[in-house]
């Protein structure tokens, strides 16, 4: 039987006034085994995490840790733990050997072990070549590695680890995830903090939580077998699948439904009443029985998604000219130096379509994106937005489109009330009309309770939802989306996309940008970006197509996007 590391009894959390952070939570994490932290944003976490490492005092309930009280032993629980924030806590400015020495310094590890410690965690986390440079120049995925790296100098018994692969690509995400099994069959505790479902599918243990309070306790597939014989996939759609989507999340009987390619994730709302197919799916579509996942039963364990109505789009007029191209990509390249960031990046996104642009981190995707919304000059090549050539008008060209950083890129010292002004106005808003867009921002994302709140203390999807209401409120012509989901909770997820479908399909062009594969089906075309270069182009179902192989007769997005990049490499390897 596993050892008990931690043990929570009836926790309790308030911050000032507020409802519980934390409402009578129960439960334990063993050694050897990955215990997954699952729930939506503001779901508690965070703070459940920030308990374990002894960072903060529960108000009610006991909590023990290593056998040790947070409230009066914390620095023996930090002698014996390893703990990895959510936001990349470590010195950009020093190299990666130099944060390794600074952490090393502050658990106070023995300068004989030193130079074995660092090596043995360098290979663990394929950061040899390149602990000379600042660890503000590494990319997404090694910043998470080096992060764990300095949770690791001293080998814990308990390792804690807050959301560590928000933004990382699934390169990098499965190295990680190798990493931590490496660990967890060495008998370290992990505790994984998540909001990708398809990594808490992947825990030994999941504690499923929603404001404040544990909805769930057990493996994942317990609550996998929620919705069996609930879940379907709608095939054989005619036309487009946005208004398809929209029209099946009407359905009372419906309560959750995601694009899959030409497909419709469904889940019925019991398993009694099969949903009907709705007629703008057209009239040969159908449904098939499908395996229920682990997210299925989680947003059934919610109460099921937002549904399917944008009050966004429904406020936004249409855009004639559906078929017509709003975005050109010609040859686009960039060079830094010696260094190509992007290199002859080409491609048209028509008025009514959705563009997908993937890539590991540092691959050239953010890069293009800043070329065609005018905020770098490209070496050579050409971007177009609504006809506007960027390198002639600029500002023209901004002022047809909508861009939404994958960095939260608003004014941190001002409320949400003031960026939402200040935004108004860069775009040209002014009077009744300046006011109507602001009041409507506020009413489509529920930002009225957060308004007079500095934006940098916002909730993470408060602060999304803020930046894409600041990128929209002049109803652009295209729409430039760079991470836009990072990080936030499925519920939220289903939320943004509901919203960009429902703009789509008023004749706004969108470019994307996502890790987040299953997010990926969305996009009517994908370009997958590595190294600089476009090395794959088509939709969804098509790239997929180029992964089967007789093990994998029916791969995923990710399965997809790996296999893609392994066959480039081994294209360069070969040539």
């Amino acid at each position: 039987m596993s050892k008990t590391l931690v043990r929570l009894h009836a926790v309790t959390k308030r911050f000032g006034d507020a409802p519980p952070a934390l409402d009578a939570v129960s439960g334990s994490v063993s050694a050897g085994a990955i215990t997954g932290l699952v729930g939506p944003d503001g779901a508690g976490k965070t703070t459940l995490i920030r308990l374990m490492a002894g960072l903060v005092t529960a108000e009610h309930g006991s909590l023990d840790v290593l056998g040790f009280n947070p409230a009066t032993q914390s620095a023996s629980i930090h002698t014996a733990i390893g703990y990895m924030p959510q936001r990349f806590g470590l010195y950009e400015d020093l190299t990666v050997e130099e944060n390794l020495t600074l952490y090393a310094d502050l658990r106070a590890l023995p300068t004989a072990q030193r130079a074995d410690v660092f090596e043995e965690l360098l290979a663990f986390t394929d950061l040899r070549s390149f602990k000379t440079r600042p660890a503000g120049k590494l990319s997404g995925g090694m910043k998470q590695k080096l992060g764990l790296a300095c949770a690791l100098i001293r080998k814990p018994r308990l390792l804690l680890l807050d959301e560590p692969t928000v933004g990382v690509d699934p390169i990098s995400r499965r190295e990680l995830w190798r990493m931590v099994r490496g660990l967890r069959d060495e008998g370290v505790g992990v505790v994984w903090s998540t909001a990708y479902l398809d990594e808490a599918e992947a825990c030994d243990r999941v504690l499923l939580m929603n404001a404040g309070k544990l909805l769930f306790d057990g493996p994942p597939r317990e609550l996998t077998r929620r919705t069996e014989g609930r879940v379907f996939r709608m095939v054989d759609i005619e036309g487009r699948r946005r208004p398809a989507l929209a029209a099946t999340l009407a359905l009372p009987e419906v309560i959750d439904g995601v694009v899959q390619g030409r497909a419709i994730r469904v889940v019925a709302r019991d398993a009694q009443h099969v949903p009907s197919v709705p007629r703008e799916a057209g009239p040969h579509a159908r449904l098939l029985p499908a395996s229920p996942r682990f997210e299925d039963s989680f947003i059934d364990i919610l109460g099921g998604g937002p549904g399917g109505e944008s009050k966004l789009a429904e406020g936004v007029r249409a855009i004639p000219g559906r078929g017509e191209n709003v975005i050109e990509a010609r040859a686009l390249t960039k060079r830094f130096g010696d260094f190509t960031a992007a290199s002859e990046i080409s491609f048209n996104v028509s008025r009514g379509e959705i563009f997908g642009l993937l890539g590991p981190n540092g691959a050239g995707k953010s890069t293009t994106f800043r070329m065609l919304c005018g905020l770098l000059k490209p070496t050579s090549g050409e971007g177009r937005v609504a006809g506007i050539d960027l390198r002639r008008d600029t500002a023209g060209a901004r002022g047809r489109l909508g861009y939404m950083a994958q960095k939260f890129s608003l004014y941190g010292d001002l409320s949400a009330r003031q960026n939402l002004r200040f935004f108004a106005g860069v775009y040209g808003l002014s009077g009744a009309r300046k006011r109507q867009q602001i009041e409507q921002m506020i009413d489509v994302f529920a930002l009225s309770a957060h308004l007079d709140m500095a934006s940098r203390e916002l909730p993470l999807g408060f602060k999304q939802r803020l930046a894409l209401a600041c990128a929209v409120m002049h109803e652009p012509e295209a729409l430039f989306l760079d991470e836009p989901t990072s990080g936030v909770d499925p519920i939220t997820r289903r939320e943004f996309w509901c919203h960009i479908n429902g703009l789509v399909e008023k004749g706004v062009a969108a470019v994307v940008t996502t890790h987040f594969m299953e997010e990926a089906e969305y996009c009517d075309r994908i370009s997958l970006i590595y190294r600089g270069r476009s090395i794959a182009l088509g939709s969804p179902d098509e790239l997929k197509a180029r992964a089967v192989t007789k093990d994998r007769p029916e791969p995923t997005m990710e399965d997809a996007f790996v296999a893609l990049v392994e066959a480039y490499d081994r294209t360069q390897v070969a040539a």
